[in-house]
């Protein structure tokens, strides 16, 4: 799977995938979709301004996943020592700052990732009336504004998929890469190879020249 993302002239970026590439992407976009959750606003009995002014959570997500989407606040050693009684503060702070938050936090990821579901719609749809592409594939050109989504959601899945591979740091990443094939994590893993090298062509195509 050699697509990687290359500049388009005015900004953007452009890469050219297969009907494998795509489904793919849009599969695993599709179930960070289903893990997010559906948005308030997705209720037809809800109320705008209940909405606005709603409350998220405030305790961590029991999913590991969720939790390493929408990590903790506050966490940081340097500023909260291991005591008891900071401890506490810690966890106070990162009480209130997920409540304020995290609503706002689900719904930025929830548009990222439909953003990256729609754009890949629109690519296969139009590949269907256009001539030389293989059925479901062809190049995708995206906006600025798009690539970030782009971006932001290719990194979600990826921190989605090492947690459920348990990737915590580059020690972990060496062992998985060097599984057996007929080892059942093996697909999982090069997904989360693929999608590393496809994020790594797209940040260095938005970085500025």
């Amino acid at each position: 799977m050699p697509g990687t993302f290359e500049p388009l002239p005015g900004g953007g970026a452009a890469v050219a995938l297969d009907d494998v590439e795509i489904s793919i992407i849009r599969s695993l976009a599709a179930q960070l979709l289903e893990l997010i959750g559906p948005g308030p606003a997705e209720d037809a009995s809800a109320d705008p301004l209940a909405e606005l002014f709603a409350d998220g959570p405030s305790e961590p997500p029991t999913d590991p996943v969720l939790r390493r989407l929408f990590p903790d606040a506050y966490t940081d050693p340097a500023r909260f020592p291991d005591t008891a009684e900071q401890a506490e503060e810690a966890k106070a702070y990162s009480s209130e700052f997920r409540r304020y938050t995290e609503n706002d936090l689900r719904a930025g990821k929830r548009e990222d990732a439909l953003a990256v579901i729609r754009s890949l719609d629109e690519l296969t749809m139009g590949a269907g009336d256009g001539e030389g592409e293989g059925e479901g594939g062809g190049r995708l050109e995206l906006t600025p504004e798009r690539s970030v989504q782009w971006l932001k959601t290719l990194n979600d899945i990826r921190l989605a998929i090492a947690s459920r591979l348990d990737i915590t740091d580059e020690e972990d990443s060496e062992i998985l890469y060097r599984l057996p094939d007929t080892d059942e994590r093996k697909p999982l893993v090069m997904a989360y190879l693929w999608l590393g090298g496809l994020q790594e062509s797209l940040v260095e195509t938005l970085m500025p020249q």
